[in-house]
């Protein structure tokens, strides 16, 4: 019985099927067009076109001033926010200091008064604990809106 010909027949169609998987995964990640499309129709919460939450320092997960998400962005990073010492302390408390300047990562550190574009679910944490800073509403990606409902976040809208 000779075994090496179905076996090698098995081994071709696996071949085939990791470079027919690997090209289309490829294509996804090399097409700029698609990236750029989606990013630029990313909404916020009140339904209009997505606007820059900050530049000065830059924020947000693509580092791009856009409080924008993909499924890479695991915290979420959707909500953008106005901060404040009380927020920007219990954020601290919280295991994520945004007040100490990291310059081995370009991060200035922040200041009352910076915009950041912050995780839907610790802006959503500080609400729970009366300590959620200012909003800005058409810089917050609608995704927080998962998270968060839109008539608390306008409560908090600057």
């Amino acid at each position: 019985m000779n075994t090496k010909r179905p076996l090698g027949s098995f081994v071709l169609i696996l071949l085939a099927l990791a470079i027919l998987t690997s090209a289309v995964i490829a294509g996804r990640k090399k097409d700029p067009k698609n990236i750029s499309k989606n990013m630029s129709e990313a909404k916020n919460v009140l339904g209009g076109k997505l606007e820059s939450c900050c530049t000065n320092p830059v924020t947000g997960f693509f580092r791009d001033g856009y409080c924008r998400t993909n499924h890479l962005d695991q915290g979420v990073h959707v909500v953008c926010a106005v901060v404040d010492d009380k927020f920007l302390n219990f954020s601290r408390s919280r295991g994520n200091d945004l007040i100490t300047p990291l310059p081995e990562y370009n991060f200035p550190g922040l200041k009352a008064g910076d915009s950041w574009c912050l995780c839907a679910l610790r802006w959503k944490e500080a609400y729970q604990a009366g300590l959620a800073p200012m909003v800005n509403l058409r810089a917050t990606h609608q995704r927080a809106l998962d998270f968060i409902p839109l008539e608390i976040l306008q409560e908090f809208a600057n």
